[in-house]
């Protein structure tokens, strides 16, 4: 049910206006409002937080959907829901969640995720915004960037540095809202995809923020965002399954339809071998998606299991899109066709919540003995 009521919604809501509002760079706040009157922003935050209390499996089931009409879309369950509400979840004080998870949970509030600066990256413990406490309060300066939703966000989850030299142990979280002063965001143009989603850079200048809005205590704020990329590392996952499914119905579509040599293209075995390499990644990404999701559902940590997901499902997905364009030929190359966004889209997910070579060093140094991931 909760899968036909989000794919219902991505073929009444997302497919006939996507083109349109990619071509356009337009996001799309009726469809935002759609995804929150359905529930989906709160998908698996408890009732009593203003969610929808369903479980993992099924937030990956409307996470593929989303996926499935435009990646922009997902985007926003990964850092509204994935990366901020979910960590408030597991971190806040009950006067946090009253304050800001129920208002996030309902769709009321846009929420966004800081952790990513100009000189700091998957090397998160190298980041230079600070926060110095005054009494009971801190003041927050710095720069964030390549912050999905944030030049639209309400409310922000922030990483900083509380002790400049401690490293990663310095590192602390903290809830901000648009309200705050010396809060400032812009957009960042000129993207090679994600046109109808929004991508921006938050600048804190003497930001005042009141303890009470600290995120656990000082320094754990590096345990925290790994907590959080978990989260939202497994919604790109679960996407990227809607990415697969996009490129091969559209694939199928075409290569039945269009005539070479007297004959579909679909009769020759170089776009056969295309197809049969969509399906075996759409089936394997999801038998780990499915896993992750299953562990999350045990309260089992899973970083290892997430992590392997993310790498292989976002992996195949590019190279699914890769291969429609291929497929679709010149028509491919062309937003004629829906696979040129496709292909654009598809690319993004290889660098964000973790690069494919941070996947690739994270398992391999867990199967060398080098670190327990899971430990």
């Amino acid at each position: 049910m909760v899968q036909k009521t989000a794919a219902d919604f991505v073929d009444r809501e997302i497919l006939p206006k996507i083109t349109e509002l990619d071509r356009k760079h337009i996001l799309s706040f009726d469809i935002i409002r759609g995804m929150a009157k359905l529930g989906m922003l709160g998908a698996p935050i408890p009732e009593e937080y203003g969610g929808s209390g369903l479980d993992f499996i099924a937030t990956a089931l409307i996470c593929e959907e989303i996926e499935r009409g435009d990646g922009g879309f997902r985007t926003l369950l990964s850092v509204h829901l994935g990366l901020n509400s979910l960590t408030l979840l597991k971190f806040g004080t009950e006067d946090q969640k009253r304050r800001y998870l129920i208002d996030q949970a309902r769709g009321d509030k846009i929420a966004c995720f800081g952790l990513t600066e100009p000189g700091a990256g998957s090397d998160v413990a190298s980041i230079e915004s600070t926060a110095r406490r005054v009494g009971d309060r801190y003041i927050l300066n710095g720069q964030k960037t390549w912050i999905s939703y944030a030049n639209v966000a309400d409310h922000f989850l922030v990483f900083a540095k509380t002790d400049k030299n401690a490293s990663h142990r310095g590192i602390s979280a903290f809830l901000l809202d648009r309200s705050m002063e010396g809060i400032e965001t812009r957009d960042i143009e000129h993207k090679l995809g994600v046109w109808a989603g929004s991508t921006g850079e938050i600048f804190l200048s003497d930001v005042e923020v009141p303890v009470e809005n600290r995120l656990g205590e000082e320094g754990e704020g590096f345990k925290i965002a790994m907590y959080a990329l978990d989260m939202g590392r497994f919604t790109v996952a679960a996407g990227a399954l809607g990415t697969i499914r996009a490129a091969l119905d559209a694939s199928i579509k075409y290569a039945n339809q269009r005539i070479a040599f007297g004959k579909p293209i679909g009769r020759y075995q170089f776009i056969q071998e295309k197809i049969a390499e969509m399906v075996r990644g759409l089936e394997t990404s999801r038998l780990l998606v499915y896993k992750a999701a299953w562990l999350k559902n045990k309260g089992v940590k899973n970083t290892l299991e997430t992590s392997l997901a993310k790498w292989h499902a976002t992996e195949c997905a590019f190279n699914a899109a890769h291969a429609a364009v291929q497929i679709h030929g010149a028509y491919g190359y062309s937003a004629e066709y829906p696979v040129e966004r496709i292909f654009r889209n598809a690319r993004a997910p290889l660098i964000y919540e973790g690069t494919t070579e941070i996947h690739k060093m994270i398992q391999a140094e867990h199967a060398l003995g080098y670190r327990k991931v899971n430990g």
